[in-house]
């Protein structure tokens, strides 16, 4: 099967194109945010190509994989077909609603040309579709190769843009965290975190935009993951903490419930309740040890990467058959 999709959710990007099938990925000269085609930091199978705008008119395509609203007008414009009208669409939600939360309108609501997959089933409850179709594939990964060890007092946490983004990653609760044990926060734009923070250089550390295997690598050497975000669909830097053997203190917010079993470490809404987890990991490396295996079979049976293809290759065969 061809299938069209932007790079636009690594992670996500990455697991998706280990598939069986083949990935056009829209690729422009300034490879800004609708032509960034192949990931330059993970690694993905040649089955996943990238075709110029120019190539989209005559390309052989059985579906598109839509993740922004905008894309349907532009795929309308590079293709010279319409996404749900003269090919099949499915359009993944990768976000949780904003605004009006939990009476939030999703953009494609009340459409009977396409078909809304959720990576989560927060999301689906949280998002009013209308009378579009909807349907949940959980998140895949491919397994990290790194291994915990936990050999360092610190603690890891894994953020995109924490200053813009602030109280929605609960960025302003790591300063009580950074009081038990140094951070190491990895990510995108996260430079300067410490001085925004007011936090001195040696009780928090950035590292910005680090190659994925290597932050991996980083991570495993941590003792213990802290995950808190107050309002995201399901961060893949979690599961992926987690199938490193990492032991995890999270807030106890949207997918995160359902990711993390109690055994994988501390999940609450009680700040004293996880800054006392965090503590008990710093001093007790054999009981992190303990909780970071329980979080990695729970990752790796969950979340594993055969299962989410699998269910991606049930999907994908009903809608395109189904359209014929």
């Amino acid at each position: 099967m061809n299938i069209l999709l932007w790079h636009v959710h690594g992670s996500w990007t990455t697991s998706f194109v280990h598939g069986s099938h083949r990935y056009l990925i829209p690729t422009t000269p300034d490879r800004g945010p609708y032509g960034l085609g192949r990931a330059r930091t993970y690694p993905w199978p040649d089955s996943a190509v990238e075709v110029s705008p120019e190539e989209l008119p005559g390309a052989d395509i059985d579906l598109v994989i839509l993740q922004r609203p905008e894309e349907i007008d532009r795929a309308e414009q590079w293709l010279r077909r319409r996404p749900g009208r003269d090919l099949p669409a499915i359009y993944v939600e990768h976000n949780t609603p904003k605004g009006d939360v939990p009476n939030t309108r999703h953009p494609m609501a009340d459409r009977d040309d396409l078909l809304i997959a959720h990576v989560t089933g927060f999301n689906q409850i949280f998002w009013d579709t209308g009378a579009t179709r909807t349907t949940v594939v959980d998140h895949g990964i491919v397994a990290p190769s790194a291994s915990y060890t936990g050999e360092l007092d610190r603690l890891a946490v894994v953020i995109n843009e924490p200053v813009r983004r602030g109280r929605v990653t609960g960025t302003d609760l790591l300063p009580q965290f950074a009081e038990i044990a140094p951070l190491d926060v990895f990510g995108m734009g996260v430079a300067g975190l410490a001085d925004h923070l007011g936090l001195p250089a040696d009780r928090l550390t950035s590292h910005d935009d680090v190659p994925q295997e290597r932050m991996h690598t980083e991570l495993a050497r941590r003792r213990a993951y802290l995950h808190l975000c107050r309002w995201t669909s399901l961060g893949l830097s979690l599961i992926e903490a987690m199938a490193i053997g990492m032991p995890v203190v999270a807030l106890a917010t949207t997918e995160a419930v359902m990711a993390v079993p109690p055994e994988a470490g501390a999940l609450a809404t009680r700040t004293d309740t996880l800054l006392d987890a965090a503590r008990r990991f710093i001093a007790e490396p054999a009981t992190a040890r303990q909780a970071g295996a329980a979080a990695r079979t729970a990752a790796r049976d969950r979340y594993g990467l055969d299962r989410f293809l699998a269910d991606w290759d049930r999907l994908l065969e009903e809608e395109v058959c189904g359209s014929r």
